[in-house]
């Protein structure tokens, strides 16, 4: 069953399908460990329609998209913790996963993309010249375009503990979660529209984190992001061994954190942001989907004593963004490298740096750590963490 699953590859974590009441897929990926039973409970809620597709407009100024998804403003916001609709469900709490999980990942009730998908060929029927000719559409510039914000975005649970973050998982978990990035990665690729997927995990309140529940989320674009455009501008510029480049001199520089066998983890030369860490594959790999049953293993370890080390800067945890940067589905897949790019706004254990003028207005930004300083302490904090 396991070894038909796209993108899966360790054969001991087994895939759940299931449908929840108002037609949104779920899916429960079991631990390598599991004490579950492989029966799920069904939804038996009477749900609401589905929302309509938003719109997304364009920026005629920058040639970028805004996606005006209003249902999203009845989104849950900060529950108490016998209210979670991101816990199993009980009589007490009509959540929006009927059984007991492990890992689970859902199609999001309040979406900002979806649910429905561009009317393109199947994958296997012309999408190549469909994906080019999309393409060139979102990225062509004019006044009051409108478009329908075709996608997908999907809720991953890490865990069904009311409380915590990929970084207060075992080492189980975080493998089975791995998988589950790299199954969702390869599927969402697959449907017709989809030009980026993007895994990411919003952590505190302070980044305007509504649910406490350990979770991250998958948007699926019908365009390639602006942050990814900005970097295919640059390897236009340069090359295409820019990030390759950049990987060699930074292992041999002084703000490397963790050096493995198969990733690698620093404070990036001009990072924006007092904290800020990439973690990149020593290989060149263009998504989670495209890594080995190894390089997924060692991850487990790696990014969990990353985020602990994080948390070991100070009393509290910390606030952050981590965001996996993944290849465009359809062009460059030679040239962009995975990276994942965790950033804060913690500058001190009672401040964090807000985006005044210079950097919200003008994205020219100026930094409040020496990146070489925050390296040091980061690697004191890391090298403290023990699994």
């Amino acid at each position: 069953m396991h070894q038909t699953e796209p993108g899966l590859l360790d054969p001991r974590i087994a895939v759940r399908r299931s449908t929840l009441a108002d037609g949104r897929e779920l899916i429960y990926f079991d631990d390598a460990d599991t004490t579950l039973p492989p029966e799920r409970a069904i939804d038996a809620r009477a749900l609401d329609p589905r929302p309509a597709v938003a719109e997304m407009r364009q920026d005629p100024l920058t040639g970028e998209w805004v996606s005006i998804a209003a249902a999203r403003q009845n989104r849950v916001f900060l529950p108490p913790a016998d209210a979670d609709p991101l816990a199993p469900q009980t009589e007490a709490n009509p959540s929006e996963i009927p059984s007991t999980y492990d890992v689970a990942v859902f199609e999001n009730r309040s979406p900002s993309f979806g649910p429905d998908l561009a009317d393109w060929p199947g994958s296997t029927d012309g999408v190549a010249d469909a994906a080019a000719s999309a393409l060139a559409d979102v990225r062509a510039v004019g006044i009051g375009r409108r478009l329908p914000s075709h996608g997908r975005c999907e809720v991953v649970c890490f865990s069904p503990e009311h409380e915590g973050s990929f970084g207060t998982q075992t080492v189980s978990r975080a493998r089975t979660v791995i998988e589950a990035w790299a199954h969702r990665t390869s599927a969402l690729s697959e449907l017709p529209g989809v030009q980026q997927v993007f895994p990411f995990e919003n952590r505190g309140r302070e980044i305007g984190v509504t649910l406490p529940h350990p979770h991250g989320q998958i948007y699926a674009y019908p365009y390639v992001t602006p942050r990814t455009e900005r970097l295919l501008a640059a390897i236009d510029a340069y090359g295409p061994t820019l990030q390759a480049d950049v990987l060699e001199r930074e292992r041999s520089g002084e703000r490397v954190l963790l050096a493995a066998e198969h990733w690698t983890a620093y404070v990036p030369f001009a990072a924006r942001w007092p904290i800020e860490i990439h973690l990149v594959p020593n290989r060149h790999v263009p998504d989670l989907a495209a890594t080995t049953a190894d390089e997924r293993d060692e991850l487990s370890r790696v990014y969990l004593r990353l985020l602990r080390g994080v948390d070991r800067l100070y009393d509290t945890p910390t606030p952050y963004i981590a965001a996996w940067h993944q290849a465009p589905v359809h062009e460059h897949r030679d040239d962009v490298r995975l990276t994942m790019q965790l950033t804060s706004p913690r500058r001190a254990a009672d401040r964090l740096k807000y985006l005044a003028g210079s950097e919200a207005a003008m994205g020219a930004w100026i930094g409040d750590v020496p990146p070489e300083a925050q390296a040091d302490a980061l690697r004191t904090a890391i090298e403290g963490v023990d699994l």
